[in-house]
């Protein structure tokens, strides 16, 4: 069986500057790997070019989802085929409710309308599951959330969209340690239920991983997957830093 994701020598420009230079990696059912690297080392420029975000170029190499290529698809059609991306900054719609957002997202990708009531009560169960208050249905979105709020709100997506390969670009970043418990949770509570999600963690902390064990972690550094091990790997970069792989 081919892999949920592949990623096959991928070289991505923004801006005619190229940013990746021959990036592989590959997500099987149920497995999440953790993509890691410094600032500036590539990871939201990759994250954002496998859901086919138009400001990053693929000058070479190919993107498989379920063994098929994908490398030229429209970020919608990626999302309805069932690839979702969590934003590392996710951004306010104004005059939006969530359940009206979710709707029309959850219609999208089902390829048939649902109902307000439907989606409303599969939110209520989601959210009761995340440990989410059930006023936050009728909040518009993301207006006046915390970093938290917007981060569980992602995942909350996530588990109403049922994707088959989820990348969350950062998702920890500008948490406090009760919010980063929270979200984490709220991760495994997905991967729980839905045992064959593909997961994509990519960050520049180990401190998410200390709760969400990866199978796999990948070093990004300068463009390039430098080191690929376990979460012994990440263990190293928590003690010595990304100092021994510029070398």
């Amino acid at each position: 069986m081919a892999p949920i994701l592949e990623v096959e020598n991928l070289h991505v420009t923004a801006e005619d500057t190229q940013i990746l230079h021959g990036v592989d990696l590959a997500v099987d059912e149920g497995e999440l790997h953790a993509l890691m690297g410094p600032n500036g080392s590539g990871k939201s420029t990759f994250a954002s070019t496998l859901l086919g975000n138009p400001a990053y170029r693929v000058t070479a190499g190919r993107i498989r989802f379920r063994g098929e290529d994908v490398t030229d698809w429209p970020t919608d059609v990626r999302a309805k085929a069932g690839m979702f991306l969590a934003f590392q900054y996710p951004e306010e719609i104004a005059g939006v409710p969530v359940v009206q957002f979710l709707r029309q997202a959850v219609s999208a990708r089902a390829g048939e309308d649902r109902s307000v009531l439907e989606v409303r009560m599969s939110m209520t169960e989601w959210m009761q599951r995340l440990g989410m208050d059930p006023s936050f249905a009728e909040r518009r979105l993301n207006e006046g959330f915390s970093g938290g709020e917007k981060k569980r709100n992602e995942i909350l997506q996530m588990a109403m969209l049922d994707p088959e390969i989820a990348v969350l670009d950062e998702t920890d970043s500008g948490l406090d340690v009760d919010a980063l418990r929270m979200v984490a949770h709220g991760v495994q509570t997905v991967r729980d239920e839905r045992p064959a999600l593909g997961i994509l963690l990519v960050t520049h902390y180990t401190r998410i991983l200390e709760l969400l064990r990866p199978d796999v972690v990948h070093v990004l550094v300068d463009g390039k997957i430098a080191d690929t091990g376990g979460h012994e790997l990440a263990d190293r970069l928590e003690a010595e830093g990304y100092e021994p792989w510029r070398r």
